[in-house]
């Protein structure tokens, strides 16, 4: 019993830094709108000398894996069956095919970059699923490789970027194009990759 709450006593320094970040991007966000996981991901990385440490190493491990892979399982869970089938069947089917056919070709750029196909998948999965929550997770579950964390990085930063240029330009596009509220909601829904946009 005694080593059980040394190692959750480890773990508490990491994830009062971890929480203190994600409420000083709800804080950020709330106060000057915007994304609220870019402000976290830009106070993590202003803060990340403290990772170093032997006292937080254990509680930012805990946050980035177990406590991160349940953070995103939530998330997906607030989409319940009823507003999937309410968007009917080819809405559905869209967005099955869309996510398939986006992860397959970051795979196949990937390998036509002579990058590894763990990559692909990476960014492929961002872009497909839901942005930066995405790549995080899986990030997680990806085997370990030399420039692992740096990938991740880069994923993160560039499904961000390019999700809030997106934000700002599509809708633009929507209106030239002439769609209709419903077509409007349907391309930005199944093509802005990111939650937070």
């Amino acid at each position: 019993m005694s080593a059980l709450a040394e190692r959750w006593r480890a773990r508490v320094p990491g994830a009062v830094l971890c929480a203190v970040i994600a409420l000083a991007a709800t804080f950020v966000s709330s106060a000057h709108g915007g994304p609220q996981f870019l402000y976290a991901l830009l106070l993590g990385m202003a803060l990340h000398p403290f990772s170093a440490d032997a006292r937080a190493a254990a509680g930012i491990d805990f946050c980035m894996k177990p406590l991160l892979r349940l953070g995103v399982a939530l998330l997906g869970a607030r989409i319940a069956a009823d507003q999937v089938i309410g968007l009917g069947w080819q809405t559905a089917a869209m967005v099955v095919v869309a996510v398939a056919s986006t992860i397959g070709v970051g795979v196949w750029l990937a390998r036509l970059l002579r990058l590894p196909s763990s990559f692909g998948v990476l960014s492929g999965g961002a872009t497909a699923i839901c942005g930066a929550s995405a790549a995080l997770a899986i990030s997680a579950v990806l085997p370990r490789r030399p420039d692992h964390d740096r990938s991740t990085l880069l994923v993160v930063v560039g499904v961000s970027t390019l999700s809030t240029v997106a934000m700002l330009l599509y809708p633009l596009l929507a209106a030239a194009i002439g769609l209709t509220p419903a077509q409007t909601g349907i391309f930005l829904g199944a093509s802005i990759h990111d939650v937070a946009q």
